[in-house]
């Protein structure tokens, strides 16, 4: 998809800054200052509104192939644009898995057929997700989607062995293994976080110490290694002390956090109401403040959606039954502005480092990350900050409705987003 239009902006609020112009033409950032003036040019009054680069998500579901009843690439790569991202990276773990250059090229292809945003494949780290043979990591690499990140996530790679391996293997080509940190045999048929709520209400415990143990058994490889290893959707304050240590002896070590682990708590899950059930579970209020203020110091280095769709028929069920994930491509921006930008731990321009800037760096993302000046390629994101509104699920992109936000009023609305200079959002709407 082209139609590349030249565009001005007026009165944007770069990162939060003062408002300016921005003109785009063929593509890319041609001018920014006051007063600028384009003949010809389509005009958007972006007065109050903030612009940011184009978000970037490490952890994305779209569930093709193999699962189109909950998402596709076309309707997760809609939603995703109707968020504000211009690049996703999309799990392995669709049927088949992505364990094949052929499987992840398909899922690249579709992408660039599309074009709503960039689609880099994530390649699994083992055959089948299985954890006992790994995968075809250097054909992935190699092959025209040019996989950087592999994960099994939805699954641990707890044999420490198979762990080293793939960190070793990796590092060859600068690429990056992201742990989904689950020891699996204290997860055993646990349905939610361990502690006070879960006693009360009768629910098989997920402790912390289950992701906590895997994440210091993975920074002390990546460290012996000397890879680089990511730690998928941080949960626990003490999985940020680990990060935290880590880090502190200049080992190669980033770590994401979800939206809805920056908001809810596993209070919710006494309504029993399966659309709170997720993967790491919802934490203590004690666990999302640790969390908060380790993405504001830098610890956790971005936050990553983990959007995981799936059909009615999968959440509107028993507890114990219920799938587990949720949405967030659509209300990440917002989750980030209500938890971070108006609780004053961010700034605008920190949002963007950790929405855009290290996600693409992270995923050694080319093009997208950039700064917001002459030269760039334009992948942007208007924002109205202003703007107050309840979730309504039925006007998602996505072809699921999974939110745990469904009535809950949220700041934020994405007005456009541009891929490369082309408007994929015009007005909140999709093009």
């Amino acid at each position: 998809m082209t139609d590349q239009k030249t565009t001005l902006l007026r009165g944007a609020r770069i990162l939060g800054g003062e408002p300016q112009d921005v003109l785009i033409e063929g593509g890319v950032i041609a001018r920014v200052g006051r007063g600028l003036q384009a003949a010809g040019a389509e005009v958007v009054e972006a007065e109050g509104r903030v612009l940011l680069p184009g978000l970037v998500d490490l952890h994305t579901h779209l569930r093709e192939p193999g699962r189109e009843d909950s998402e596709t690439v076309l309707t997760g790569t809609r939603a995703a644009a109707k968020g504000g991202f211009t690049a996703v990276h999309a799990m392995a773990n669709t049927f088949p898995v992505a364990d094949t250059a052929g499987v992840v090229e398909q899922v690249w292809r579709l992408g660039r057929e599309y074009g709503y945003c960039d689609v880099r494949p994530v390649g699994a780290v083992t055959v089948g997700l299985e954890g006992k043979q790994l995968a075809e990591l250097g054909a992935m690499h190699d092959s025209a989607a040019g996989v950087r990140v592999f994960s099994d996530d939805g699954k641990c790679v707890d044999d420490a062995v198979i762990m080293r391996r793939a960190l070793e293997y990796v590092k060859a080509f600068d690429g990056v293994v992201a742990q989904h940190a689950q020891e699996p045999r204290l997860t055993e048929g646990a349905q939610m976080n361990e502690g006070r709520v879960s006693a009360e209400l009768g629910l098989a415990g997920w402790p912390a110490v289950a992701e906590e143990s895997i994440i210091a058994r993975d920074v002390l490889l990546a460290a012996h290694v000397g890879s680089r290893v990511h730690i998928c959707h941080l949960s626990t304050a003490g999985s940020v002390e680990i990060v935290r240590w880590a880090k502190s002896k200049g080992w190669n070590v980033t770590a994401e956090v979800t939206p809805h682990h920056l908001l809810l708590t596993d209070e919710l899950v006494r309504s029993y109401d399966p659309v709170y059930k997720v993967n790491p579970p919802l934490r203590t209020e004690a666990d999302v403040m640790a969390l908060r203020e380790a993405l504001a110091d830098g610890t956790i280095d971005c936050v990553a959606t983990d959007h995981a769709p799936h059909p009615h028929e999968d959440k509107d069920c028993e507890w114990g039954a219920a799938a587990m994930g949720m949405v967030g491509l659509e209300t990440a921006l917002s989750v980030v502005q209500h938890t971070m930008v108006e609780s004053g731990l961010l700034e605008w321009s920190q949002v963007a480092d950790r929405m855009s800037h290290r996600p693409a760096a992270i995923g050694r993302l080319a093009g997208h990350g950039r700064p917001v000046a002459p030269g760039e390629p334009a992948n942007l994101v208007l924002l109205d900050p202003a703007y107050r509104g309840g979730v309504d699920p039925a006007g998602f992109a996505s072809r699921s409705a999974n939110t745990p936000y469904e009535g809950r009023e949220l700041p934020g609305r994405v007005t456009h987003t541009w891929l490369r200079g082309r408007a994929t959002v015009v007005d909140g709407a999709l093009k």
